[in-house]
């Protein structure tokens, strides 16, 4: 009699201990209901489509964020999958566009009548962070006085006699530039083969030139050439 009674008293403790661990597993989660789930795919459906829509627009800066939401939100999806093919891709784009734009922005075009002829300039300013020491570099198409290329500094300008020799670097490639001091006095140094020089702009984004300063002594210019545009910069119409 007394091991029937501890038997069935095992039962019931053993019966307890189940029951408590199985209060204090988590439920199983819960399916989504068929609508939200639709609801769902349709969301993803649109954005995907907008997606492919703005890539093949090249519209790269919209694209990746877009992109990135649909992998966010709807991962595991054929919408998450097939952006997840691109968006490396379209993420480079965009960080491209953006630094072409702003490679653009630094230069300034202008075309008008100045001292009695026809003018196009294209120039930009050296990367120098102290604003007193930036110098311009000025490509100029006048009617009366040809095309140019020079540096226009300020204060006493640029050491260099009769002709001198300026190590540039396009893209790290060194070259040696003849460059000569106009007779008016101006603080610029005129590059002599402008021709060259100009031609060469179009294919670097970096351009580094050593001058020495009267002001300041020996000096690198930088300047970020990369966003140069030919075609604002054209060539004036032959009388």
């Amino acid at each position: 009699m007394q091991a029937a009674w501890w038997w069935k008293r095992w039962i019931v403790v053993a019966a307890a201990v189940v029951a408590g661990a199985c209060s204090q597993a988590p439920p199983p989660a819960a399916p989504p209901p068929p609508a939200a789930s639709a609801a769902a795919d349709a969301e993803a459906a649109r954005a995907l489509q907008l997606y492919r829509t703005l890539r093949e627009q090249q519209s790269w800066r919209l694209a990746a964020p877009i992109g990135q939401e649909i992998v966010e939100r709807h991962p595991g999806t054929a919408a998450a999958r097939e952006v997840g093919d691109t968006l490396a891709d379209t993420r480079a784009q965009a960080e491209a566009e953006v630094t072409r734009q702003r490679l653009e922005r630094l230069w300034t075009y202008q075309s008008g009548k100045e001292s009695g002829g026809v003018q196009n300039t294209a120039s930009i300013y050296s990367k120098d962070a102290e604003t007193g020491r930036r110098v311009r570099l000025v490509l100029r198409r006048h009617s009366a006085w040809g095309q140019s290329a020079y540096l226009f500094g300020s204060g006493r300008g640029f050491e260099c006699r009769g002709t001198c020799t300026l190590v540039a670097h396009f893209d790290g490639r060194a070259q040696r530039i003849k460059a000569y001091r106009p007779p008016t006095g101006e603080p610029a140094l005129f590059l002599s083969d402008d021709k060259a020089f100009i031609a060469r702009l179009a294919d670097t984004r970096l351009l580094s030139i050593e001058v020495t300063e009267k002001d300041g002594g020996p000096h690198t210019l930088q300047f970020e050439v990369g966003g140069f545009d030919p075609a604002k910069f054209p060539p004036l119409a032959k009388r």
